[in-house]
Formats: C-alpha cells, sequence, structure tokens
C-alpha cells in the first residue's frame, strides 16, 4: 500500500509552522516530514506549508545534482512526479528529525546531498 505523502497529523504540524512564519517569526524547526523518489536521487525535508497557500511546502529540496538548497516545492507536482521505475514520490515514514533544518542544511551542503 502506498502511503499519502501527508497524514493530517504532519499536515497540521506543517501548517502550524507555515502559520508561525507567516506572523513574521523567525523559527527554524527540526523537518517534520522526509519525501524521497524511491527510483532517484531526489528527496526533501519539508519544514511548513504556507497557509494560504497549502499546496506550497519549504524546506530542505535535493533534486540529486550535487546541490541541496532551501526553497520552496508544489507537494502537487511532487505527487505528479515519476522515477526511473515510474515510482511515485514517497513519504519515509521510519523518519525522525533530531536538529532544526538549519544543520540538515549545513551537512547536505557540505556533502553535496541530504544524508538524513
Amino acid at each position: 500500500m502506498i502511503q499519502p505523502l501527508l497524514s493530517p497529523a504532519l499536515r497540521e504540524q506543517l501548517l502550524a509552522n507555515g502559520r508561525r512564519t507567516a506572523r513574521g517569526e523567525e523559527i527554524d524547526p527540526p523537518p517534520v516530514v522526509k519525501l524521497f523518489m524511491p527510483d532517484g536521487p531526489a528527496t526533501w525535508l519539508l519544514t511548513e506549508l504556507d497557509p494560504t497557500e497549502p499546496t506550497r511546502a519549504f524546506g530542505l529540496c535535493d533534486a540529486g545534482l550535487g546541490s541541496p538548497e532551501l526553497g520552496y516545492v508544489c507537494l502537487l507536482e511532487l505527487a505528479a512526479l515519476r522515477g526511473r521505475l515510474r515510482l511515485p514520490v514517497e513519504r519515509d515514514v521510519h523518519f525522525r528529525a533530531g536538529r532544526p533544518l538549519s544543520a540538515y542544511a549545513a551537512e547536505a551542503q557540505a556533502a553535496g546531498k541530504i544524508t538524513a
């Protein structure tokens, strides 16, 4: 069975972080969710959803090209994305963040990829 990209609980956590950012708070939360391509090199560690555009997520994005960066991604585009074997993007149901997003970003930029 394929897991949905976001459970209701994860979606609410992402929206809560997005509301904090929308209020002007400077936050550096741990990633809420890790998405990945099972048949490709791309990985995303997401921390928030835009409360006014809830298909727009923010986090550490790694297209597998050696230059992970912080930015926005459209969840609708991720849901439609397929890898080499035509497999969809999946959520890592075992992922548990242990540090803030900035720590993952610094490590990924040094390594040229997300290693979490």
